[in-house]
């Protein structure tokens, strides 16, 4: 099994025309692992061949016929999750590792987060959460600010598993987690970040209305001047825009994302506070909200779309996001083919996150059913992402 499972790796990295090395980059293994793994000397554990999976731009099944699915995981490490934080505010007294590991970590889950690898997450997310939590309790003095940012930033990144796995009470625990170790880092702009992550539960209760005068308020709130200010701002007229859209609030759409264009001509492209922002980011926002508010909106999409397309230096989950968001337009607009080709680029670039977002499912599933006669193709795409 390993020597055929590791020609398969090969073959698919030399097809996408991938070094040893860009694949170990991509995957955030060593190159070493990559080298064994290929020559049949090593064989991946289920993680390790989710990321080559993932950094391949394909569904592990297809290199190890029979793998079970990253969801089951992402679902399965739900309970350990709960269990982490159902006690946040106590302090049990437990050792805490040492801050800078806990850093190092801290950032591995935001990387694994940032590039849609939601089962290498879900495996380290229970006993980041457990040691960040034990950290924050026993730091004093400054270190405990330096705790509270760690602390803020792992439980977002658990959020990640339980938000895209379906656990939308978990998710608002640890969004309150979150805000909780923020107060406590003094820190306004790690407020910012809180709200702009909270708007998730506004999206799932679609409670559009007091979602986006929270993120206004929230907007208020936030610090102007250095380049990360700016970024927080922008980043929260991003979600503004959205919500206001899916409220149907063309108006209010039409402000915030205008006002996150004019900050986003300020600064770089980057990933500021564990969230991409920049011009990129807003053009993609500017394809979300036409989408939301459907109509003759939907040509502004697509004429975004047919001028701009995202680079790979984005995360890959706001990359496959926008090409899913516009497989909407495209299939609204009467372009079924389009969007379909629209789903396999989001697939391509991030498959875990493709295959758990609602809307790409929803979206196969009525193309199948308008295209029942067509290629395999696309019934094949179907029952990847649970169509049918």
């Amino acid at each position: 099994m390993a020597s055929h499972l590791g020609q398969r790796i090969a073959t698919a990295r030399r097809t996408r025309r991938m070094s040893q090395d860009a694949l170990a980059r991509a995957a955030h293994v060593s190159l070493s692992m990559i080298r064994k793994i290929e020559q049949g000397a090593r064989v991946p554990g289920d993680d390790t061949l989710e990321a080559i999976a993932g950094a391949l731009g394909m569904d592990p099944g297809r290199l190890l016929p029979g793998h079970d699915h990253s969801g089951s995981r992402m679902r399965d490490a739900l309970p350990s999750i709960s269990a982490a934080i159902a006690g946040y505010d106590i302090d049990l007294g437990m050792p805490a590792p040492p801050l800078a590991r806990l850093a190092a970590q801290v950032d591995e889950a935001m990387a694994y987060r940032l590039a849609s690898q939601y089962s290498r997450l879900a495996a380290i997310a229970p006993g980041l959460l457990t040691d960040t939590v034990a950290a924050l309790h026993a730091a004093t003095g400054p270190e405990r600010q330096t705790a509270a940012r760690l602390l803020t930033s792992a439980a977002r990144s658990a959020d990640a598993v339980a938000y895209k796995a379906g656990g939308r009470d978990l998710s608002a625990r640890l969004i309150d987690l979150m805000r909780w170790a923020a107060v406590q880092a003094e820190d306004p702009l790690l407020d910012a970040v809180c709200s702009y992550v909270r708007a998730e539960t506004f999206f799932a209760a679609r409670a559009h209305t007091v979602g986006l005068r929270a993120l206004e308020t929230a907007i208020d709130s936030t610090p102007t001047g250095s380049p990360t200010a700016t970024a927080a701002r922008g980043a929260l007229h991003m979600r503004a825009a959205v919500l206001a859209a899916r409220d149907g609030n063309a108006d209010a759409a039409q402000l915030h994302i205008g006002e996150a264009r004019t900050l986003g001509d300020t600064i770089t492209e980057d990933i500021y506070q564990g969230t991409a922002f920049g011009p990129e980011s807003v053009r993609i926002h500017q394809v979300s909200l036409a989408v939301s508010l459907g109509g003759d909106h939907i040509a502004d999409a697509l004429t975004v779309a047919r001028e701009w397309k995202p680079s790979a230096s984005l995360p890959a989950e706001r990359r496959s996001g926008f090409y899913i968001e516009l497989a909407v337009g495209q299939l609204d607009a009467g372009r079924a083919d389009d969007a379909f080709e629209s789903l396999k680029v989001a697939r391509s670039i991030a498959p875990q996150h493709t295959r758990e977002h609602p809307w790409a499912r929803e979206t196969a599933g009525t193309l199948r059913r308008l295209k029942r006669a067509d290629a395999d193709s696309l019934t094949s795409y179907a029952e990847w992402i649970g169509a049918i």
